[in-house]
């Protein structure tokens, strides 16, 4: 880890930029075994667009399994049905906020709600501390009025300005969405001992940093420079964005099929339990 500062004076660096891999309907622009081991405890973003109108698109995620970790779903556009093997289900609006700790192992499912035919939104994965990474899991849904925000950003996990976010963060991180207007300038001061940082880009297109590259576009993400100096960011159009902020996670990323965790032997127990709970799943029928 870094520890020079720059000044007020000089642009934080973009040190990689992405457009990561295209899966059918979703953009996966970081895992774990690549940008994940630099950006811990951000470990996995994909972004994700569902358009539901035709027969054969597809649906949804399907009932699936985690643990060691926490998911955060932001949903941009679309209503979407939720369930979860900690005994919620539901429907989560536009504009809410999923999040699923799944800890010692969890299940859970999304799918666009009956009458919407577009779903859009950012899943990202967060590494957890040894202290959490075997808790039991759970799970918070927030409706868009319950996410709160302090100029043009949304605080979805963490802190800025006078707005925090009812989720307790597992470690010191912000996650954030804004949207600016064409030719809005918005400056981040990302609070002290966040030296991780990167933006990924959902609609517009973004200056930020030294981006010698130009623009940071639609559906690109990029990284800035270890660093506890401020980034400055002009929208080119109407644009919105995330931006996650945190201390390094201080831990290797041990990996399993759906799982992180800080150690084999924490791994091994999580995937005991999602099989277990997987096993219950296929006697109740609720699983092929």
């Amino acid at each position: 880890m870094t520890t020079a500062v720059a000044t007020t004076t000089e642009a934080r660096a973009i040190v990689y930029r992405t457009r990561g891999s295209q899966h059918g309907p979703i953009t996966r622009l970081m895992s774990p075994g690549d940008l994940g081991e630099f950006l811990k405890p951000f470990v996995f973003l994909d972004l994700f667009g569902f358009d539901t109108s035709g027969s054969s698109s597809r649906k949804g995620f399907g009932m699936h399994p985690h643990s060691g970790i926490a998911t955060l779903t932001w949903l941009i556009a679309g209503d979407t049905r939720y369930e979860d093997t900690t005994g919620e289900q539901g429907v989560l609006l536009a504009g809410g906020v999923e999040w699923m700790r799944a800890g010692n192992g969890v299940w859970h499912d999304g799918a666009p709600a009956p009458g919407t035919t577009r779903v859009q939104g950012f899943q990202l994965w967060v590494a957890l501390p040894a202290a959490e990474e075997n808790a039991p899991a759970q799970s918070i849904y927030l409706a868009p009025s319950q996410v709160p925000r302090d100029g043009p950003a949304r605080v979805l996990l963490g802190r800025h300005g006078a707005a925090q976010s009812p989720i307790p963060a597992p470690a010191p991180m912000n996650y954030l969405a804004v949207q600016l207007k064409d030719g809005e300038h918005w400056r981040y001061t990302p609070p002290a001992g966040h030296t991780v940082g990167w933006v990924a880009v959902n609609a517009g297109r973004l200056d930020a940093g030294d981006s010698p590259g130009g623009p940071i576009g639609t559906g690109e993400l990029a990284v800035f420079e270890e660093s506890g100096a401020a980034i400055d960011f002009v929208a080119r159009g109407d644009t919105a964005f995330v931006l996650g902020s945190a201390a390094k996670h201080p831990h290797e990323l041990v990996l399993g099929h759906y799982s992180v965790h800080t150690s084999k032997q924490a791994l091994d127990q999580g995937e005991a339990e999602i099989r277990r709970i997987g096993a219950r799943l296929r006697e109740e029928g609720r699983l092929g």
